[in-house]
């Protein structure tokens, strides 16, 4: 009884109870209501109505917004619901404007739109990466593109950062292999 989420870039993967918790816990730490014991509760609520219907295994993150959303509201934490919709908003705007910049071998510049999934299918081909790992890869060279403020990127640089935090991850992977 797995539920799957089908993620903005119409990829699928198995829902994380973690990833709602958090949300919750930055909408309300937003909001100024920072309680992860009320996030604990919420999270809980969404996770055991998403497994209780019978019908559909199968949500949309969007899907899952509007219930952490519908949530907030109805339990009295509406500036955290707000904050969660802005800050959703302005991400969502932040990444359609990032322009990777690409050469060609003869010269030849051209521009193409960020998308975290095409980082997450190099690193499957690349490095035989499991999806779930190749998405934690991503959307962490995601975040500190997203920090730099940068509307324009050459895919080179984004090459590095992506070569640099695969390895970070692998070495951190391998130690907790070790340690256990």
């Amino acid at each position: 009884m797995r539920i799957r989420v089908i993620k903005s870039d119409r990829t699928v993967e198995s829902y994380l109870h973690t990833k709602v918790l958090g949300t919750f816990h930055h909408a309300l730490s937003a909001g100024g209501s920072p309680d992860l014991f009320a996030a604990e509760q919420m999270a809980q609520a969404v996770t055991f109505f998403l497994y209780s219907r019978p019908q559909n295994r199968t949500v949309s993150a969007d899907e899952i917004h509007l219930m952490i959303q519908a949530v907030l509201q109805d339990t009295g934490f509406g500036s955290a619901a707000q904050a969660l919709n802005e800050h959703r908003g302005h991400r969502k705007l932040r990444r359609k404007r990032i322009e990777v910049i690409e050469e060609s071998a003869g010269g030849l510049v051209q521009t193409v739109g960020w998308s975290k999934s095409v980082i997450v299918e190099h690193l499957i081909r690349q490095y035989r990466l499991s999806r779930p790992l190749a998405r934690v890869i991503a959307g962490s060279v995601e975040e500190k593109i997203l920090r730099m403020g940068l509307v324009q990127i050459r895919k080179g640089l984004i090459r590095e950062l992506v070569e640099a935090e695969t390895e970070t991850m692998l070495r951190a992977e391998e130690q907790l292999n070790i340690a256990l």
